[in-house]
């Protein structure tokens, strides 16, 4: 064949791989499907090959959870994480008979955790608990045991009392020497626990309890040092409460910090934290009316620590930035008088901007900003107070239609206007929620079209309105494995 031949022959074949390098990506756009398929082809070709879970999400299990995230209403990702647990446990099986008792315990537990069937589990762990026990010298580990709690090491290391008393009963679950052991260990753990309640050292006395509980949630005199620990921790909240409701947001701070070291799952405290956070953002405001910008400004910090990412914050910064840019053309000493014109004039321009109907828009010329700066100048001032009651009822009107028109942006700046308008109003927290559950809508129905960027940003709109919204952890973990899978 001539040279020609050959290059046209190339160029053929080229076109040939490019069209179809180019109908398989559109294919992946236009059906955001076949990502999941794929996902379920590798997690097939994974569990044939033994791999039935790995760190780096390559294995099996991640594979199928990942497919099922991205299309949880089909069954083929459900029935390969079947699969997957029964090869889990004939792993266990295997391991097992060959004596390498950390990986039959490893694939154990990836069979429990997905789910296999109890009676196959437990029948499985009963074999590897006897097989151990053959291996394990009861006798040593107990002797051991008691050298340690002889001598004060609890539990401070795999070779204290308590984890070799662990151990031997993991094996033997009856043997006495090792129950009557471990049930006096834990007695003089709990011990230190009550020494470090009357200390007040309530985290470290918890975090003592809590492993007691963990040895035997049924010894004899837990139930009196969980109580004790509850009437500590519960004095502990009332003070923050009392230092909350009395503007001691600092100390009120501490003390829902240390309530969540001592229970990080304390919804109580962190609603706490959250409303310290809101009372801070709130006070920055206030403080920036009155030209104290520094102290504003340590507020706004102990807010967004307190509140990170919340669009409360951010428009409590926003406001106190407009408050600083229109003060800074008013000094402290203006006269009342010109005060008192320059705050009518505010008024006029915002009443002219609400009856052509700028409520919110343009930026600088609407009636709300107008309003925000006169109440920069005098925030008492009762021609003020007056009309912001009027602006109100217009802009909680605004966020209901552009919530009914699925205007989720707009909606947003509507609801930042009515919370700065009126800071308490207790409607504007369920407002925030019903809108953080409306962006979690929208992104369960992005994920499902394979979207998972969109989905990620709409989780993040959802939790800097209300971390607690209904739907908001289910969500996020579903954002979260089509991220990894996405990402490999």
């Amino acid at each position: 064949m001539r040279v020609g031949g050959w290059w046209a022959l190339a160029v053929f074949v080229a076109l040939v791989v490019g069209v179809f390098a180019f109908r398989q990506t559109l294919a992946d756009w236009l059906w955001p499907e076949t990502r999941a398929q794929v996902l379920r082809e590798q997690a097939a070709l994974a569990l044939s090959q033994g791999r039935l879970s790995a760190a780096d999400g390559s294995g099996a299990r991640e594979r199928y959870e990942a497919a099922l995230a991205l299309d949880p209403d089909r069954n083929e990702a459900r029935e390969g994480l079947a699969r997957v647990a029964d090869a889990a446990l004939q792993q266990a099986r295997t391991a097992t008979l060959q004596n390498r008792y950390a990986d039959a315990h490893r694939s154990l537990q990836l069979a429990r955790a997905l789910s296999a069937p109890r009676a196959n589990t437990d029948a499985m762990a009963a074999r590897l608990r006897q097989r151990e026990a053959e291996h394990a010298g009861i006798d040593g580990l107990l002797a051991r045991a008691l050298a340690a709690r002889q001598a004060g090491r609890l539990d401070d290391g795999p070779d204290s009392a308590l984890p070799l008393y662990q151990r031997v009963l993991a094996l033997e679950p009856a043997r006495t020497q090792a129950l009557e052991g471990r049930e006096d260990a834990l007695a003089d753990l709990l011990q230190r626990a009550k020494a470090s309640l009357q200390q007040d050292k309530l985290a470290e006395a918890a975090q003592t309890i809590e492993h007691v509980r963990g040895y035997d949630a049924g010894h004899v005199d837990l139930p009196e040092a969980q109580a004790q620990l509850a009437r500590a921790v519960e004095q502990r909240r009332q003070r923050a409460d009392r230092d909350l409701r009395g503007g001691r947001l600092d100390a009120a701070m501490s003390g829902y910090r240390m309530l969540l070291d001592i229970d990080a799952a304390d919804a109580a405290a962190q609603d706490g934290i959250e409303r310290c956070g809101a009372a801070y953002a709130a006070r920055a405001e206030k403080r920036a009316l009155d030209f104290r910008f520094a102290e504003a400004d340590a507020d706004l910090r102990a807010a967004r620590a307190a509140l990170p990412g919340s669009s409360v914050v951010r428009d409590a910064a926003r406001h106190v930035e407009r408050a600083r840019k229109t003060q800074s053309r008013v000094t402290p000493t203006m006269p009342a008088g010109e005060r008192n014109r320059r705050v009518r004039a505010l008024l006029a321009e915002s009443d002219r901007a609400a009856a052509r109907g700028d409520w919110l828009t343009p930026p600088g010329d609407s009636a709300y900003d107008k309003l925000r700066a006169a109440q920069a100048l005098a925030p008492a001032d009762a021609a003020v107070v007056r009309a912001a009651a009027r602006v109100l009822p217009r802009v909680r009107r605004c966020y209901e239609d552009e919530l009914r028109s699925n205007s989720l942006r707009r909606a947003q700046a509507c609801l930042e206007a009515w919370q700065q308008l009126e800071p308490n109003d207790r409607a504007a927290r369920g407002a925030r929620t019903r809108l953080a559950q409306r962006w979690i809508a929208v992104g369960n129905e992005r994920l499902g079209a394979g979207e998972v960027a969109f989905a990620a940003q709409t989780l993040s709109e959802a939790r800097a309105l209300d971390p607690k919204a209904p739907g908001l952890e289910e969500f996020a973990t579903r954002v979260r494995t089509a991220s990894a899978a996405d990402r490999r």
